[in-house]
């Protein structure tokens, strides 16, 4: 009892000592008015009145001294005398949490569980690591996309750890006065060592690190900047060599959202930040655990067969947290419509806005509607019997984000890296819009191209990488030329560059040939697809499924064993 209570003096003894001496001031003040209300009865009318006028003028003055120039005084003395006047200045004002996320709550990270586990035990059972002679880790960071847990993370392996758990972000350690940030660093790890040897322990958690993480370097600007984060950064670094001196049993944990080589290399070496985990979006098997967890928060109707497969298969390279949002943004689409419970149409609207934005308010006139339902279903029939990874999950001719229309294709399983068939594939997608209305039309739009994210840039880019930089040209030239590049010019004779060039020429036409052949064999297809396509302004993953089955069409994603 009496340790825990110096502990909490030694917490907060500046708040003690103003609050003590407020409530003696105010004892004083009580007593004095008592006893001098005693004397006043049994004084003379013109001595009662002097007496007044004294006794006012001196309880103003002494609430003016006590309430006002008291603590002011004594606040600009320990600002002062503490170390920093300006730098203590927005100090921090961190509270001990206790947080209760278990890792069972933590989904779609399998092998980060892992090793936050191996943490976690070690955290629980120091004796085992003493026995086996190691120290426990001080410094843990977590590397990954933002959105995918690691925040969340943390707060599992403090709950699971049974420590209190204190939180603070980098930017909190940036400010505007030089030493503003480490007199902030110094005043975190001083409350967690206060709380560590109250609890047995405690965990700190930064997050955003990279925010006063950086590398550290000369002041150059002579504003001082450059040094306030130097600063930071030395005190960061002293507080973590220093938890080694005394056993406290404090674990720093950090998060950032930026690579390894772009933090200051001092924490990156052993003994401090010594173990490193790194959280990456989750895959095809992760996607569908984190739908099933939150379907299982919504209501969800019975009738509406929910696809979390699908779902998991159509959302590639999303988060957690985009699939959160996700489901929460169908719950708002069905009370829009007056329905407590979300359908799979629901969920499909939901994808669409986080993916490709709100539908916008353009109109398409009647000619346009044609116009891009054919250049939409010549991405779609391409995509689909051609891309040998692709499935082709949304057509649609509803203007978003700029575009009249798009087709939505995605993997059947992710992909780390791409060869020369997948390569020539979304070349042959992209140019399959200005085959379709060049067969239709016998003249093509705007649409192909325009500027960047066009079809025509993203098959010229496509195929220029192919030909300067993976050594994929018809002339055989190999290498990455555009290594060879100094003051913005590829240092390469001309004649190399002019055979380069027609290495891209011949891939993009070939491409091009190969596209207007299948879209002739398959006219009856393209012109179904254009029409179901302006017939319903979208169509589904099922729409689209069934409309290529019509015509007994494969896809080449999925070959027939």
């Amino acid at each position: 009892m009496w340790r825990k209570l110096l502990i909490f003096m030694q917490l907060y003894w500046i708040r003690t000592i103003l609050i003590s001496a407020f409530m003696t001031m105010i004892i004083w003040m009580i007593q004095f008015m008592l006893v001098s209300n005693a004397n006043y009865d049994q004084l003379e009318s013109f001595s009662r009145r002097n007496l007044s006028a004294q006794i006012g003028q001196s309880l103003i003055m002494f609430i003016f001294v006590t309430i006002v120039q008291l603590p002011l005084t004594f606040g600009i003395y320990y600002w002062i005398m503490s170390g920093g006047a300006a730098g203590k200045l927005g100090a921090l004002d961190l509270k001990k949490t206790r947080v209760n996320i278990k890792m069972s709550d933590v989904i779609g990270m399998d092998e980060p569980k892992r090793e936050a586990w191996e943490l976690v035990k070690l955290l629980k059972d120091r004796a085992m690591v003493k026995r086996i002679g190691g120290k426990i880790i001080k410094g843990t960071i977590m590397f990954g996309p933002p959105g995918c847990g690691k925040t969340y993370l943390a707060k599992a392996i403090a709950t699971e750890a049974g420590l209190p758990f204190l939180s603070a972000v980098g930017s909190e350690f940036v400010a505007m006065f030089v030493g503003q940030g480490a007199a902030r660093m110094k005043s975190l790890f001083k409350q967690a060592r206060t709380l560590a040897s109250m609890e047995g322990g405690c965990i700190i958690f930064i997050d955003e690190i990279d925010s006063f993480a950086r590398p550290r370097m000369a002041d150059t600007t002579g504003w001082g900047g450059q040094s306030s984060h130097n600063a930071t950064i030395n005190q960061f670094l002293t507080e973590l060599d220093g938890l080694r001196k005394t056993e406290n049993n404090i674990v720093v944990l950090a998060a950032t959202n930026v690579s390894e080589s772009d933090l200051d290399e001092a924490m990156m070496r052993a003994g401090r930040f010594e173990r490193k985990i790194y959280v990456s979006r989750p895959n095809l098997k992760e996607r569908k655990e984190v739908f099933d967890f939150y379907l299982k928060r919504v209501e969800t109707a019975p009738e509406a067969n929910i696809n979390t497969e699908l779902l998991a298969q159509k959302t590639l390279w999303f988060s957690p947290a985009d699939i959160d949002y996700m489901v929460r943004e169908a719950s708002i689409l069905a009370l829009r419509d007056k329905r407590d419970q979300i359908t799979m149409k629901d969920l499909n609207t939901a994808y669409d806005r986080v993916a490709f934005g709100m539908k916008s308010n353009v109109i398409l006139t009647e000619k346009e509607k044609v116009w891009t339902a054919y250049h939409e279903a010549g991405h779609a029939l391409i995509a689909y019997l051609t891309h040998p990874t692709n499935d082709v999950i949304k057509a649609t001719i509803i203007p978003h984000r700029g575009a009249l229309g798009f087709v939505s294709q995605r993997p059947t399983e992710e992909l780390h890296s791409s060869n020369r068939e997948h390569l020539l594939a979304n070349i042959k997608v992209a140019l399959g819009s200005y085959a379709a209305e060049t067969i239709k039309f016998g003249t093509t739009s705007s649409g192909v191209g325009g500027g960047p994210g066009s079809d025509f840039d993203s098959a010229m880019r496509t195929a220029h990488s192919m030909v300067w930089s993976l050594g994929m040209g018809k002339s055989g030239l190999i290498g990455d030329f555009h290594s060879l590049t100094k003051n913005n010019m590829v240092l390469i004779s001309e004649k190399t560059k002019e055979t380069l060039d027609h290495d891209v020429q011949v891939i993009l036409q070939s491409c091009l040939k190969e596209v207007t052949a299948i879209l002739n064999d398959k006219r009856e297809l393209l012109d179904t697809f254009a029409q179901e396509l302006m017939a319903k302004s979208e169509l589904e993953y099922e729409e689209i499924e069934a409309i290529f089955q019509k015509f007994n069409a494969k896809p080449a994603s999925r070959p027939t064993v």
